[in-house]
């Protein structure tokens, strides 16, 4: 597994509670960064699953 798949779920996971978060707090700022963070992740999340088919 390559370190951008670990790296990617890891930001989907902070962004997930942050989104979770904003929402029960209010803070519609705090929700959208959630967002954008899941986004960032899974995006990181497919290159490190590209990255992985191109090893094989």
């Amino acid at each position: 597994m390559d370190k951008d798949r670990i790296a990617g779920s890891a930001k989907q996971a902070k962004g997930a509670v942050k989104e979770a978060a904003g929402k029960v707090t209010g803070d519609s700022k705090l929700a959208a960064e959630g967002k954008g963070d899941k986004m960032k992740g899974k995006v990181q999340n497919v290159v490190g699953g590209v990255k992985d088919a191109l090893k094989k």
